[in-house]
């Protein structure tokens, strides 16, 4: 199926809230874990995200180039023509564009894509993520209003961070500490200053002790609840029903199912998930490398096995590997057997 359009994507977005379920949001880096995504989304027959960080979006570009506007346009593109193949609608995402990558990245796309928009065409991406986790609120919330226009004139959706995710993501680090909680208040600035769908659609990733990267049980100390209490006090005070904001999960690997399962009980519809297919692409590929270690190097002479260090040979092992990965996704997140027909 090509790209979701912007209707197709809202629709996506509204199936999943309306659902009680979640998409998978899979970070991609190359073609062949684009290519692995679409496939695990396939074989779970699930719609889904597939998201490029500014890291990913220069690599995309060529390693030594780091074009992370042309690395951007490079992944839509591929995208593009390699989803036609595949029978469920896919959606694209910028993710996690802190203040420092806004004028290299997110607005010049912004810029290009109102363009399209105005010349009739379609947007390159269907969302874009504005990450103001590393500032004060109320800077974060004054950016965001800009970015909501912008994204709006481009037939796209915002997506804010409302709250702090530990870790590191992409350069930007935070502690483990109390300040990864949003509070209500939190939640009613962002209303204030947002609206509630008027001034343009918009994701919020509300924070309840969510952590980039992988952590020792226990190190990590999720309080999912919490987006049930702030949904409900947030909705309360506007008279916008029990579940007012659409809800994105970050920092979601080594979750229990049960803090997952909870999440999206309280409106998470998209949940990012890039550690764990990192890892599950990457596995494999040791695997192959050890299995057939006299053929995939020329030892003491010899000339090895062409058909074992020919990149197909173990890029189809990472593939499928991944694939599997977020067949898993869509299974724990609910998307599974959801696709638009």
């Amino acid at each position: 199926m090509p790209i979701a359009t912007p209707e197709v994507y809202n629709e996506m977005l509204d199936r999943a809230k309306e659902g009680k379920f979640a998409y998978p949001a899979i970070n991609v880096t190359s073609s062949q874990t684009l290519t692995a995504a679409i496939r695990g989304f396939a074989e779970a027959e699930s719609d889904g995200i597939l998201q490029v960080s500014v890291g990913g979006a220069e690599y995309w570009s060529g390693s030594t180039v780091k074009d992370r506007v042309a690395g951007s346009l490079a992944m839509a593109a591929y995208a593009r023509e390699i989803a036609k193949n595949y029978d469920v609608t896919v959606a694209l995402h910028t993710d996690h564009c802190s203040k420092g990558n806004l004028d290299s990245w997110i607005k010049p796309l912004l810029a290009l894509e109102i363009e399209e928009v105005e010349a009739g065409r379609l947007p390159f991406f269907q969302s874009h993520m504005w990450d103001g986790s590393a500032v004060p609120l109320e800077e974060n919330l004054v950016i965001a209003q800009e970015m909501l226009d912008l994204a709006h004139r481009a037939r796209t959706i915002l997506e804010v961070e409302i709250g702090v995710v530990g870790g590191e993501e992409d350069g930007v680090k935070a502690e483990i500490n109390e300040k990864l909680y949003t509070s209500t208040e939190d939640g009613i600035k962002t209303v204030e200053a947002l609206g509630l769908g008027e001034k343009g659609r918009y994701l919020t990733a509300l924070t309840f002790g969510n952590v980039h990267g992988v952590y020792k049980p226990g190190a990590v100390k999720l309080r999912p609840e919490l987006l049930g209490t702030i949904q409900e006090e947030v909705g309360a005070k506007f008279g916008a029903g029990d579940r007012p904001f659409d809800l994105v999960m970050h920092g979601g690997s080594g979750s229990t199912a049960e803090e997952i399962a909870t999440a999206v009980a309280n409106g998470v519809i998209k949940m990012n998930v890039d550690t764990d297919t990192q890892y599950a692409f990457t596995r494999p590929v040791v695997d192959w490398m050890l299995s057939n270690y006299e053929g995939v190097l020329k030892i003491d002479g010899e000339v090895g096995n062409k058909k074992q260090y020919d990149p197909r040979a173990w890029g189809a092992a990472a593939e499928k590997g991944m694939a599997a990965r977020v067949v898993e996704a869509c299974e724990r997140l609910g998307s599974a057997g959801t696709k638009i027909k």
